[in-house]
C-alpha cells in the first residue's frame, strides 16, 4: 500500500493550495482519512480528519479555511485550503487508518509567504 500525496508549494498569504493524496495498493477498506502536518523541532498535528461516513474534523486553527473530502472509488482524500496564512507552513502528510494498521504518506511542502 502507498500514499502518493501532491499538490505542495509555495503560495501567498492569503492564497489557496489543494492537496491530494492517492492510495494505491492492495487495500481491502479505508476507515478515516486524515491530514497531519509538522514542522522542524514541532510535534506532528493533526489538521484535518473525515470518516467514512464523511464525518470531518478540523484543528482550531484552520477551521473554516480548509476543507477535506474524499472520493472512495478513487481512494484519494483531498485537502482544499483557503486563506492561506505563514503559520500554516509545514509538511503536510496524509495518512489513512485501516481494520489492519495506519498508512503514511511522504509528505509534501507547504510554504506560506507573508
Amino acid at each position: 500500500v502507498q500514499l502518493q500525496a501532491s499538490g505542495g508549494g509555495l503560495v501567498q498569504a492569503g492564497g489557496s493550495l489543494r492537496l491530494s493524496c492517492a492510495v494505491s495498493g492492495s487495500i481491502s477498506s479505508i476507515n478515516n482519512m486524515n491530514w497531519y502536518r509538522q514542522n522542524p523541532g514541532n510535534q506532528r498535528e493533526l489538521v484535518a480528519q473525515i470518516t467514512p461516513g464523511v464525518s470531518t474534523y478540523y484543528a482550531d486553527s484552520v477551521k473554516g479555511r480548509f476543507t477535506i473530502s474524499r472520493d472512495n472509488a478513487k481512494n484519494t482524500v483531498y485537502l482544499q485550503m483557503n486563506s492561506l496564512k505563514p503559520e500554516d507552513t509545514a509538511i503536510y502528510y496524509c495518512n489513512i487508518d485501516t481494520r489492519i494498521r495506519t498508512y503514511w504518506g511522504q509528505g509534501t511542502q507547504v510554504t506560506v509567504s507573508s
